[in-house]
């Protein structure tokens, strides 16, 4: 039997199962370039705005940091420059896509049933590559249409969808090689992820030392993200680039295809210890195994967003030099508390972002339940004096505590370095509170995601469309001239801006009302429904 047999199945299988979410996320990241090339003429309508946006851009440390140096001044460069972030996103999908159709498959035992139809042994880990891979040419096709439909030259709009495209590319490759290490996919989420946020890392590292003429700009070039970064679309697309990136994923699958051949289905090729016959006191209850299988992930999550707090926090000094040379937004800030005012307002966005991304660590600490659920761990425990409530609410626990945890980690990490680079002592507080109070917007959709698990388990996975419908308003909401009314969808929009802002305790408590009812709502569908749900 070929080792491939089977893979057209497989290939139909996960498009069944993935008939919503896939079709959710490449439209979603299809159009926002389209909407940003409607945006930017009108919020720089002349070449001289435009000129002058991208010099103060490419001057600030921060916004380097960020999105990486402006290559081109005119409508499609901005674009290219603006969107760049979400190369992130795409590379984390895919990687998530791949682990969720090999490693998952593995875990719940649906593999092995698989096994026993003729199945070739690489079948599965070649069916989710041609379905996330092609997913990634279906969203370049649709950001290449949506750009050239503004009016923007075709090569460059091509450039931009084959850059998001190959960065799914290559982190696809990095969550098979991850699926082939761990028996559980948790750990395999979390290797795949710290690959990819240390390749974030090293690309604002190198850009930032580019930037100030430090000794570190070679860093840009052993990521993948720094490799894409150089395409340039709209500038001198670089198509060069493309072949180093293809490079890297096809050796990444190679090295998946040859580690598949290593190991045992179901198994890792990294040791797993047996564990001792009878359970210590440490794992004598329900929330102590949840400390047990929550750990790993929250200390990830931790270092991961404390080690971005530290870099941001670290440029937060420069942001005072931003828009010197606009005589008009220099005014505004002034009037908003001059640079200091302007620094306040940008460490208020950045512990947004932080938030953001903590509330994918909720989100997937909430999904923790429903994973233990599935695979059948949760059956034994239940079988004991636990009751579902009490089971639930171990999980619960690391779901509101853990998030603080992160952002305390993140805040902290970012008041301490921006004190450090010319802020005051008291700036760490400061921070700490901004990070801090988005805990409300991160709960509410760590909430939304239990409600789902209770009430409708199959659909589990909506809560990640809601955090990018979240994300996606909060981020480009103002830009992309939205209604309020689509803005308030967020409820990250609610928030207080935090250091330098106004506070007002209501939309705190609002958004802790409605995550304590989207909570009673998850607690009551689960004492209910059948368990497991399938």
């Amino acid at each position: 039997m070929s080792p491939l047999a089977g893979t057209g199945h497989l290939v139909r299988l996960i498009l069944r199962r993935d008939r919503l979410i896939m079709p959710l996320w490449i439209i979603w990241l299809a159009a926002m370039p389209a909407n940003f090339a409607a945006a930017f003429p009108g919020l720089y309508p002349s070449a001289a705005d435009r000129d002058t946006f991208a010099q103060t851009s490419n001057a600030n440390a921060a916004l380097v940091a960020l999105y990486g140096p402006v290559h081109s001044a005119d409508v499609g460069g901005l674009v290219a420059w603006r969107i760049s972030i979400a190369t992130v996103i795409v590379a984390l999908i895919s990687l998530l896509t791949v682990i969720r159709h090999t490693r998952v498959e593995e875990e719940a035992g649906r593999r092995e049933l698989l096994g026993a139809a003729p199945i070739g042994r690489y079948a599965g880990l070649a069916a989710a590559l041609t379905v996330t891979c092609a997913a990634n040419l279906l969203l370049a096709g649709g950001v290449a249409a949506g750009l050239s439909a503004q009016g923007l030259p075709l090569a460059g709009s091509v450039a931009l969808g084959v850059q998001f495209a190959a960065a799914g590319w290559v982190f696809a490759g990095v969550g098979a090689v991850a699926a082939q290490l761990t028996t559980g996919a948790g750990a395999a989420r979390g290797i795949a992820a710290a690959t990819l946020g240390g390749a974030v890392l090293a690309r604002i590292a190198g850009d930032l030392s580019s930037h100030t003429g430090g000794p570190l700009g070679w860093l840009s070039w052993v990521t993948p993200l720094g490799w894409l970064s150089r395409l340039r679309p709209y500038a001198d697309d670089s198509w060069w680039i493309l072949g180093p990136v293809v490079a890297a994923s096809a050796a990444l699958v190679g090295v998946a295809v040859v580690l598949t051949a290593r190991r045992d289905l179901g198994a890792g090729l990294l040791a797993t210890g047996t564990g001792p016959a009878v359970g210590g006191p440490r794992l004598g209850g329900p929330l102590a195994l949840a400390w047990r299988l929550h750990r790993g992930q929250l200390a990830g999550w931790t270092a991961g967003l404390a080690g971005t707090g530290l870099v941001l926090g670290g440029v937060a000094g420069g942001v005072g030099d931003m828009f010197t040379d606009n005589p008009t937004l220099r005014d505004l800030f002034a009037r908003l508390g001059g640079d200091a005012g302007l620094v306040d307002l940008y460490l208020a966005a950045m512990l947004g972002l932080l938030g953001m991304g903590t509330a994918g660590y909720a989100i997937s600490a909430v999904l923790r339940l429903r994973a233990e659920e599935t695979s059948q761990r949760a059956e034994p425990v239940l079988a004991t004096a636990v009751s579902r409530l009490r089971w639930a609410a171990s999980h619960l626990a690391f779901v509101g505590l853990g998030p603080a945890v992160v952002l305390a980690g993140a805040g902290l990490a970012m008041g301490a370095t921006h004190a450090v680079g010319g802020g005051q002592g008291r700036d760490v507080w400061r921070v700490l509170a901004g990070a801090l109070v988005q805990l409300p917007a991160v709960w509410l959709l760590a909430a939304v995601a239990f409600a789902l698990v209770g009430l409708a388990p199959r659909l589990t996975g909506l809560a990640w469309a809601v955090l990018a419908v979240a994300v996606s308003a909060s981020l480009f909401g103002a830009i992309l001239r939205l209604p309020q009314p689509l803005r308030d969808l967020s409820p990250f929009s609610h928030l207080p801006s935090v250091p330098g802002g106004a506070v007002s305790a209501w939309p705190l408590i609002w958004l802790s009302l409605l995550t304590a009812g989207f909570a009673v709502a998850g607690l009551v569908g689960l004492r209910r429904r059948d368990l497991p749900a399938g």
